[in-house]
Formats: structure tokens, C-alpha cells, sequence
């Protein structure tokens, strides 16, 4: 890891690293994501990383947040005066602005193109915890003049990095194999042995109680994770849905997050939704897109030849953090225990896809009438690759019926199964499928 990062920063690399790639070009970076997922801790690295490898001057990084009421409003009232109180009469010298919680200024948009517009020598970068307030409502006055990046809780790979290097280096091996196949379909052999597997899997199930949120891993005791979650949650019910997205019933768009916290992986009826949270159906759509937008759930869409058909099938509802789904549940007990287990495993996985996602694929689940399913059907541009998670002991490799019959009908050249610590191949016709455990994906 790169000398300035030393003993600081939980390994957000990827993100980093492509920031540093575009830093002198002019666009504003826009950097979304849940709250407390790292996005103040990633404006720190890049600020450390321009002043000992760029060698920027202290001075010419300035950085700012807008929950700061102080602050918030000064820049409101005049925000060209607010930016050149900093700049004075250095107007040939290169600047760097980071706006930690921009969405919290009203008319963000137009405002940030003004100040872009006026200020060639400076560097914009905001961040923001809303999908709809930092990029909906500033992306019709910023086109053409910012970049967008999206930065999740840790995944399971830095997770690992953070617990063990011995461990991480051991796992980062086989999970590269496992991408190249996926992604640049690369075949390997299936390993003999795994002799770290067990430690393998004691991280995993740690993740898949935990989640990902870097306090939660930080924090050496259950309660003090439990109280971290706690917060999390509490701040974003108070910051983010009241007083950000203007929800006044929020008694009831509780409810309906509690609700949801017990189904996923399972088809979302709107209907019966609305009824258990007493709301109605309108109400219930835009609940469920503000949980979307403040990065709490994703809707899975299903997969289908038919695009009309696809639009019409209900979605599968999952966390974006597994974590905070198991505080609302108030439930962390380790998995073995757990009547929800295949639940809780399917819900890390989609979380793991959905980290690495970007542009790479679409992510969408396949039920047909008949109730066959695979779990997740990844796609990009026409080449399909079914995962299904069993997390459960296999002594030789066998598929389901779902999975066989999505097999038979679309011919995919690779797919998935994932397993609890079972390595192993199978041929059906042209498909090469291959066992993995669950913690490589």
C-alpha cells in the first residue's frame, strides 16, 4: 500500500485509484453512496495523496461539509464569494474544493455550475449520501461537466484485507481466478485442497452478520457493532428521509423498512406491502424509491427475452448492506443458528455483485411459472451467466431443476453455483458450470 495510506485507511483502492487517474482534468467528481460507507474517509486519502505525491500546497485543498449549518449557509447566501475568500487574488495557481454532504444545499445544481463555470483553476469534488438529491436534481445543469462514482460499504475483499493480510493474499489468489472466469472467461482447475477455507468461511459468515459499514468492522465488540448500526440507521431516518426527502409519515415508512427486512430474496408483492404497512399503493412506490436512492435496498428486476414481460414481474427486494438488514431484524446470531440462513447468504452475495457491478453487467433474478428460479442471471450484451447460491454441504456436484432448465433453455457457456466450501465442475451439453465456495465470488 502506498507509504501515505500506511496505518490510516481501511484498503479503498479501486475508487482511489481512479480518481487520482482524472484529477487534472476539469470535470467536478461527484462521489455517492450510503451514509457512512467512507466517502469523507476517501476525500481525506485523495487530499493526502495531492499533497505528498502531487505535491499541492495545504493551502490550495480546501475542504468543507454542509451538515455544518455555519458553513451551509454562508455558502448559500453567496457561494462565488464563499469559493474566492479562499482563492484571494491567486488566481493562477491550481485549487481543489471538496464538498463533503453537498446534498444538502438547495438548487446545488445550478449553483455548482455557476462556480465551475466562473473558476477555471479550481477542482470541484462533492460527495453526497442521496442518488436523487446529487445526481437527479444537479444532473440537467451539470452534463458534460461531472464525473460520477459510486463508493459501497467495504466488500468481502477488503474486508479480508482488513482482518488478515496472510488471509487476503490466500483469498485474493482464488477470488482472481473466479473473476477471470466470470469476466474474462478464462477456465481453471478446481483446486485439490483449500487449506484456509475454514478461515475462509469464519470471515464470511462474520461479513454476512455484520456487513460492511467500516465503523461496524472497525469496532472490536458486538455491542459496540450493534450500537454503530443503530446509529446509522437512526441518522438516516432523521437526515436523510425527514428532513432531506421531506417523508412526514415516517411512522409508517419505518414499518415498511421493518417489513421489508423480513423478505428478502423474496418476490415483493406491492399490494400486500401497502396493506402491512396500512399505506396504500403510491405512497408504498415512492417509499420503496427513496430506499433505493439513499442506498438502503435494491429491486431486483427479473430476467426475460420478453422486455414487456420483464417490466411487469414484481422484483426481489435486498439490502444493500446485510448488516444493517440484521439490526432491524435485531437478530445476529451466527449463522448455523439461523432459520433465515439461505436468506441472509443470498443477501451478501447480491451484495457482493452488486459492489463490483459498474458498468460490467447487469444483475437481475429468473422465476418462471412453474416456480423454477436461479438466483441471480448476470448479463452483458446477450452472454448470460446463471449463480446460484447452496450454501450447503455437497460430496459431488448436482444442480437443481430450476438451474438445469435455465441451462437447457439459453445455453449460457459458463455459470455458477456457489457453495459452502465445495470446489468442483459439472458439464451439462455446452455449459461448464463450477462449483465455488461462496466467499471466492
Amino acid at each position: 500500500m502506498e507509504k501515505y495510506l500506511e496505518n490510516q485507511y481501511f484498503p479503498r483502492l479501486l475508487l482511489l485509484k481512479k480518481l487520482q487517474k482524472w484529477i487534472n482534468r476539469k470535470e467536478i467528481f461527484a462521489i455517492k453512496g450510503p451514509r457512512q460507507s467512507g466517502k469523507t474517509t476517501i476525500l481525506k486519502m485523495l487530499e493526502s495523496w495531492l499533497i505528498e505525491e502531487k505535491k499541492i500546497k495545504p493551502k490550495n485543498i480546501i475542504s468543507v461539509t454542509f451538515e455544518d449549518r455555519d458553513i451551509l449557509e454562508k455558502f448559500s447566501l453567496d457561494p462565488k464569494g464563499y469559493v474566492k475568500s479562499f482563492i484571494g487574488e491567486r488566481s493562477q495557481e491550481r485549487f481543489y474544493f471538496f464538498i463533503d454532504e453537498f446534498h444538502y444545499l438547495e438548487n446545488g445544481g445550478q449553483t455548482l455550475k455557476l462556480l465551475y463555470d466562473i473558476f477555471e483553476n479550481v477542482k470541484f469534488v462533492i460527495t453526497g449520501s442521496s442518488s436523487l438529491e446529487l445526481t437527479s436534481k444537479t444532473s440537467k445543469f451539470l452534463v458534460g461537466r461531472v464525473f460520477a462514482f459510486e463508493l459501497w460499504q467495504l466488500n468481502f475483499e477488503e474486508f479480508t484485507k482488513v482482518k488478515s493480510e496472510q488471509i487476503y493474499n490466500a483469498y485474493k489468489e482464488k477470488a482472481d481466478l473466479v473473476s477471470k472466469f466470470i469476466f474474462e472467461k478464462k477456465d481453471f482447475s478446481v483446486p485439490e485442497k483449500d487449506i484456509f477455507g475454514k478461515d475462509m468461511q469464519k470471515f464470511f459468515e462474520e461479513y454476512a452478520i455484520w456487513g460492511g459499514y467500516p465503523e461496524v468492522i472497525k469496532a472490536q465488540d458486538q455491542e459496540t457493532k450493534q450500537t454503530i448500526l443503530k446509529n446509522i440507521y437512526d441518522t438516516y431516518i432523521s437526515s436523510d428521509i425527514i428532513e432531506l426527502l421531506k417523508i412526514t409519515d415516517y411512522s409508517r415508512f419505518k414499518t415498511m423498512v421493518g417489513l421489508l427486512s423480513a423478505q428478502i430474496g423474496n418476490l415483493l408483492d406491492y399490494n400486500n406491502l401497502a396493506q402491512d404497512a396500512q399505506s396504500y399503493f403510491k405512497e408504498t412506490k415512492h417509499f420503496l424509491s427513496v430506499l433505493e436512492e439513499t442506498y438502503v435496498v435494491h429491486l431486483l428486476r427479473p430476467f426475460s427475452t420478453n422486455k414487456t414481460s420483464e417490466l411487469k414481474k414484481n422484483p426481489k427486494v435486498y439490502f444493500i448492506d446485510i448488516g444493517l438488514r440484521n439490526y432491524l431484524i435485531r437478530n445476529f446470531q451466527e449463522l448455523s443458528l439461523r432459520p433465515d440462513l439461505g436468506s441472509v447468504v443470498e443477501n451478501a452475495v447480491f451484495s457482493q455483485l452488486r459492489f463490483r457491478q459498474e458498468d460490467f453487467y447487469s444483475i437481475k433474478y429468473w422465476r418462471t411459472l412453474g416456480k423454477a428460479e436461479v438466483d441471480f442471471i448476470l448479463e452483458k450484451k446477450g452472454e448470460l451467466i446463471p449463480i446460484e447460491v447452496k450454501y450447503s454441504s455437497f460430496n459431488s456436484p448436482k444442480v437443481s431443476r430450476g438451474f438445469r432448465n435455465f441451462i437447457l433453455k439459453y445455453r449460457p457457456r459458463r455459470a455458477i453455483i456457489l457453495t459452502k466450501g465445495f470446489w468442483g465442475e459439472l458439464r451439462i451439453n455446452s455449459t461448464l458450470i463450477k462449483f465455488i465456495p461462496v466467499w471466492y465470488l
